[in-house]
């Protein structure tokens, strides 16, 4: 049995917060600075955390390895469970062509590389984001543009950078679900308030995607396409969050934004003048193994390049209307509680935690949802995916292959760093940290959303990071008398815009766009974008807690 401590740094909250962060510190630093590959930088700070634990915690070794297992497997599904599938499904699309008829109708909207951007990074990514979520939007859409003639780290960057406004709602809400089951309050309610910041949000993200593509100039020749993008994602996030259902509220916005953007470009065709980029340059070439398979995708199903007929781009569609058939269907009350039958819940063997008060944590419980995870629907969506495109066993299995083979290290990064984020939050290195943060008082309205940033960043998932700081944002929210709604929802904003620099995303990315070994390039690209966009969370979520923008919560 091991019981946390706050302050085993003499005494001292903050000095302990200064040792707590370390691994986090070490880790960024591998990747940024010394620009080390993920999955090795990743392990060096799991050694780090675990050190840490057991010389300056008191964890007994046993106990700090232990929770380091569970992360480890928990990093493996359901996390791994989801993206794996995922990219399966999309592999089986390049295996029978349909990816490139896909490819091309995106392309026939627009010839335009800024506005390509947006459409498949922003509102398709979006799409993918609602209903899959963990860096499967991240890896398809990082790919789609690299087929479209993107270099492979523009192509990442974008893709990371794109994946921020939908997270909170992404898998059907889970990230918002799971703050209502940590805090206690009405996920409907976190829902609506979420839904009064990540919108404002969404608004600029299209604007950065163009000015990442094309600086200043396509900020000037692009803006009142993206700005509407983002504007109509916006719109359709707050209303269905707010007024119709909170798991459905990506899947509408990012069908309203396309709409949009196909919309504005058919009244507007001037907007799309300017032609696709040609991948390339030393610094972004992707492994020769990985440009073949792309090169070997430039053409049509027969080699040409004319329209494709009418039955092969429902084809090429199909996958992603199967999945949210599925994912709805699964989602409906009856057909839930059916599958939720098979759900088995155990304690981690001989992991014994309690928290400073020495009350039991819930951190060594483990879940096994078999048939609700999305990773298993996603499985269940592919199956049926071989049968409409007509793919046999064996390609769906060389296909099945071909994924794991692609995400080896990404694999091996997610783990460990769930192994870290684990052993961080079971030794207490979490709470020591949030707790510090925590006695601004007041003032904690302004940090609120460094917290879920905090989280998000350190295990990849909006989710987690929910679980980690959600029920701590309620005991400060209560403390300095702030709106317990409005700080639990800030977790889950402020969370969104960790994805970006995750080294579980950045793997995922980097294993997709064929550059593994170059997550440390790919963080320096986006780390500036997270923090200006989590500086202006940290405003709003200030104004939000006075009387200049109180009339925004619930």
């Amino acid at each position: 049995m091991y019981q946390q401590v706050l302050d085993p740094v003499a005494d001292s909250l903050g000095w302990s917060s200064l040792v707590a962060a370390l691994p986090l510190a070490v880790l960024f630093v591998l990747l940024g600075g010394v620009r080390m590959r993920a999955w090795l930088a990743s392990l060096i700070a799991l050694a780090v955390a675990l050190a840490i634990a057991v010389w300056t915690y008191g964890m007994p070794a046993g106990q700090a390895l232990l929770a380091g297992s569970e992360g480890a497997a928990f990093g493996f599904y359901p996390i791994l469970w989801i993206v794996i599938n995922a990219l399966w499904v999309y592999n089986i699309t390049v295996a029978t062509g349909h990816f490139d008829v896909l490819r091309r109708s995106f392309a026939q909207v627009s010839d335009d590389d800024r506005l390509q951007a947006v459409l498949i990074a922003f509102s398709f990514g979006a799409l993918l984001e609602a209903l899959a979520g963990f860096g499967t939007p991240v890896a398809v859409t990082s790919v789609m543009l690299i087929a479209l003639g993107f270099p492979p780290l523009k192509a990442a960057v974008l893709a990371l950078t794109a994946n921020t406004a939908p997270v909170a709602f992404g898998a059907m809400a889970t990230p918002i679900l799971t703050l209502g089951k940590v805090t206690g309050e009405s996920s409907d309610t976190l829902g609506a308030m979420v839904g009064r910041q990540t919108p404002i949000l969404a608004v600029f993200v299209p604007l950065v995607l163009v000015a990442i593509v094309d600086g200043r100039r396509g900020l000037r020749e692009t803006w009142p396409v993206a700005l509407l993008c983002g504007a109509a994602f916006g719109a359709a996030q707050y209303v269905t969050a707010n007024f119709v259902s909170v798991p459905l509220a990506d899947v509408v916005a990012s069908l309203v934004s396309a709409a949009a953007v196909v919309l504005a470009v058919r009244l507007r065709p001037s907007a799309a003048a300017r032609p696709a980029p040609v991948a390339g340059g030393a610094a972004d070439e992707p492994t020769p193994e990985f440009a073949a398979r792309v090169e070997g995708r430039d053409g049509g199903r027969d080699g040409s390049r004319g329209a494709d007929p009418r039955a092969e781009v429902a084809r090429a569609y199909a996958p992603y209307a199967i999945i949210i058939a599925v994912f709805v269907v699964c989602q409906i009350g009856p057909v839930k509680d059916l599958l939720d039958r098979a759900t088995r819940t155990f304690s981690w063997p001989g992991l014994h935690l309690t928290g400073p008060s020495g009350k039991p944590l819930a951190l060594p419980t483990f879940t096994f949802n078999y048939l609700t995870t999305p990773g298993t629907q996603m499985l269940v969506a592919g199956l049926i995916t071989m049968a409409a495109l007509g793919v046999g066993l064996r390609r769906a299995v060389r296909a099945y292959w071909t994924t794991l083979i692609q995400l080896r290290w990404a694999i091996v990064t997610v783990m460990a760093v769930l192994a870290l984020a684990f052993v961080m939050n079971a030794s207490g290195q979490t709470v020591t940290l949030g707790t510090w943060m925590a006695g601004a008082g007041g003032a904690f309205a302004l940090l609120s959303p460094i917290l879920g940033w905090l989280g998000t960043a350190v295990t990849g998932s909006d989710t987690s990071s929910n679980s980690l700081f959600g029920s701590l944002q309620v005991t400060a929210a209560n403390k300095a008398d702030l709106s317990t709604v409005l700080m639990a929802a800030t977790n889950s904003s402020g969370g969104v815009l960790g994805k970006m620099v995750s080294p579980q995303n950045l793997a995922i990315a980097a294993a997709a766009v064929g550059l593994d070994g170059r997550e440390g390039d790919i963080f320096r690209r986006v780390v500036l974008w997270s923090l200006l966009f989590l500086a202006g969370m940290c405003l709003l979520s200030g104004l939000q807690s006075t009387a200049v923008l109180g009339w925004m919560v619930p």
